[in-house]
């Protein structure tokens, strides 16, 4: 676990120094990471950390999927967002008047403890909490906040009865539609337990939407070495073997009880952004490892997935 905990901040850092660039814009990753001291080279930027590929096309990709959900939806509707670690969709969703009726966070005990020390004291995290919050008092503690728009849960998502106590004593919804994101966290348990996950999810929700960012086609040689550089600091990807191919990230959603699920590369993501933008962040830094780059790309992979009793 703790090596797990430890790619929270291998990924956060990486995305800090992306804002710096200027990659997109983030005005809240800033108060939970301190800068980088070195450099970090392009293709990392739009390459790969420890656990993620493409940030750019990954931040976008994600956050396309999202956008579309909340706008089908109306913004009646709640999002989790599983493993959050020190994400910021909360704050950036509120500045574009797009929140859901309700956003939770669950992540590692240590890691929300942290989290919450930093909203707590630092106004620019707390005071958009504050404005979006009606009701009773806001409860905060230690390993949970919880106010009636935002929340924060420490849980092992490794088993969903504890997931599902903690999220409906913060006033989860069943009924609403949900929306359940995952970056890099599923790839960390074995098979058995995302299975578990991801059928209780299916069967708790009856309009719900699940999207998944990990690893794809790590059979290969350049899967193989991805895969003995995490070994070597001691972090293992559990659930490597349902990483073989786009094939097999539908097939584990299908398996777990979802009406239809799609699954593409980040190759094929990048693709798909706006050009004009892409061309534009292409020329923020020197990029000559291209190879390297659609390497990684093509070994990330963005699958979704969803059950629709409404026909939404």
């Amino acid at each position: 676990d703790e090596a797990v905990r430890g790619t929270c901040e291998d990924a956060s850092v990486c995305k800090r120094f992306a804002v710096s660039v200027g990659y997109w814009k983030d005005p809240y990753i800033q108060h939970f990471v301190r800068q980088a001291k070195e450099r970090k080279a392009p293709e990392i930027n739009r390459g790969n950390s420890v656990c993620a590929a493409g940030y750019y096309a990954r931040v976008h990709g994600v956050s396309y999927l999202i956008k579309a959900f909340l706008q089908k939806t109306q913004c009646n509707s709640q999002i989790v967002n599983l493993g959050a670690g020190m994400d910021t969709l909360f704050w950036r969703l509120k500045d574009e008047n797009l929140l859901p009726r309700k956003y939770f966070e669950v992540d590692f005990p240590m890691i929300v403890a942290r989290k919450i020390h930093n909203i707590k004291s630092k106004p620019p995290l707390s005071k958009p909490i504050m404005e979006s919050h009606s009701g009773d008092s806001l409860l905060i503690d230690s390993h949970s906040l919880d106010s009636s728009r935002y929340s924060i849960v420490g849980a092992d998502l490794r088993s969903s009865s504890d997931l599902e106590e903690k999220l409906r004593k913060h006033s989860l919804d069943v009924h609403l539609p949900t929306l359940l994101v995952a970056e890099c966290v599923l790839v960390y348990m074995t098979p058995q337990q995302s299975a578990s996950l991801l059928k209780w999810a299916a069967s708790t929700f009856p309009v719900a939407m699940v999207i998944n960012y990990e690893q794809v086609n790590m059979r290969d040689r350049f899967g193989q070495i991805m895969i003995e550089n995490l070994q070597r600091r001691h972090c293992t990807l559990a659930g490597v073997e349902l990483c073989s191919s786009l094939d097999s990230q539908r097939e584990r959603l299908l398996g777990s009880g979802w009406d239809n699920a799609h699954a593409v590369d980040m190759m094929k993501v990048y693709s798909f952004l706006p050009q004009a933008d892409v061309k534009r962040i292409e020329a923020l830094e020197f990029l000559d490892e291209k190879e390297l780059f659609e390497q990684l790309m093509q070994h990330y992979c963005i699958c979704w997935a969803s059950k629709d009793s409404s026909d939404l």
